[in-house]
């Protein structure tokens, strides 16, 4: 189905960024996962503009739980979420103008004119406002099985965090730190924060944005989760993930730095830990061997492109009238979309992390945890 992603458990999403409403379904869950509409709220305020380096639209995301929740928790039926549009301003948007590195001339290409244009439509960043809600879910439902997952910013405008660490302690700490942080900061795991901004705030005093990498990792998948070939964990992570309008590139472990290394290099060395568990000295591959999970934390970064709306002037076409004009974006628009990205990639990824356990363990799996 074309807005829908996932097969044991999926989500489906509705509405545009100026209609009435915007929302999503979860199907699939298994039920008695608890509920905890306060991380809900507070996972929406990270994706909410709040702060200088965001757009001044800013919503208030009072979401509804119209079905699938009774009690407190899951009923195993479809969850859906309904968040209301209030602040609108589609005034600020002409049809025909196809602003460049918007969606505005392929949406009309494939839906001749029908589409709602305003804000962006179907295709707005606001529709990931539903994804969070019900990412927040997921989220919680992995973190009961010793699942955790976090994101924060790489690198933006040549300023740049470390890298997580492969070491088990030292990388949970790190993300219970990215989880605990104020919706307003920036996500990153050492004080480069403020530096980040200048570059940011920079970009938007001269009508520009800017763009930059975030880094993920998910911890405490076990080995053996994923599918040879065409089913491998990247694929579909990278197929959930592209999902999201921002989001132009992705690799996992050293991704393209594998191809400047030799293979006494690059390799991941097998060991026993104390344990006796089989474990790898490093994690060049990100945690996967073979499209397949190998215990270790499963890592990726992903490109984000500068946001498209500027408000300098732009050459393009109106598509409309069949002729070349002059576009100055109007309306209100984010500098850089790279904060709020990644608590939509969390929620994109905890969504796909649920799927995949659930065809690998049954769906079950949130209420039993693994069984070795």
């Amino acid at each position: 189905m074309k807005n829908t992603f996932g097969t044991s458990v999926s989500i489906t999403l509705f509405g545009e960024s100026h209609g009435e409403a915007i929302g999503a379904t979860l199907d699939g869950l298994c039920p008695g996962i608890l509920v905890d509409e306060e991380f809900i709220a507070s996972q929406l305020s990270k994706r909410r503009p709040n702060g200088k380096t965001d757009t001044p639209r800013i919503e208030k995301d009072e979401y509804k739980i119209l079905s699938g929740v009774f009690n407190g928790k899951t009923t195993g039926t479809p969850i859906t979420v309904v968040i209301p549009n209030e602040n609108t301003r589609s005034s600020d948007y002409n049809y025909g103008v196809a602003r460049p590195s918007h969606a505005d001339y392929s949406a009309f290409m494939k839906y001749h004119g029908f589409e709602d244009f305003r804000g962006g439509g179907h295709f707005s960043g606001r529709i990931t406002a539903p994804i969070v809600a019900l990412g927040a879910i997921a989220i919680k439902a992995l973190e009961k099985i010793g699942v955790k997952v976090g994101t924060h910013i790489l690198s933006c405008g040549g300023v740049k965090d470390k890298e997580f660490c492969n070491n088990i302690s030292i990388l949970s700490s790190q993300l219970e730190q990215l989880q605990n942080r104020e919706s307003q900061s920036l996500p990153t795991i050492s004080p480069c924060e403020e530096e980040m901004m200048e570059k940011i705030l920079e970009a938007k005093k001269y009508g520009d944005s800017i763009g930059g990498t975030i880094q993920t990792a998910i911890l405490g998948i076990p080995a053996g989760v994923g599918e040879p070939w065409f089913d491998t964990i990247e694929g579909i992570l990278s197929h959930a993930v592209f999902s999201i309008g921002g989001i132009k590139g992705i690799e996992f472990g050293l991704g393209f730095g594998f191809a400047t290394m030799r293979g006494s290099r690059a390799n991941d060395p097998f060991a026993l830990s104390y344990d006796g568990e089989v474990v790898t000295l490093s994690n060049h591959n990100g945690g996967i061997n073979g499209g397949i999970t190998n215990g270790m934390p499963i890592m990726f970064n992903c490109a984000v492109k500068p946001t498209p709306s500027i408000s300098q002037p732009q050459d393009t076409v109106n598509f409309s009238a069949g002729e070349e004009t002059k576009l100055e974006i109007k309306g209100r628009h984010d500098p850089a979309i790279i904060r709020r990205i990644c608590v939509v990639v969390d929620s994109v990824v905890a969504i796909t992390l649920c799927d995949m356990l659930s065809q690998r363990y049954g769906t079950d799996i949130f209420l039993e945890g693994f069984k070795k």
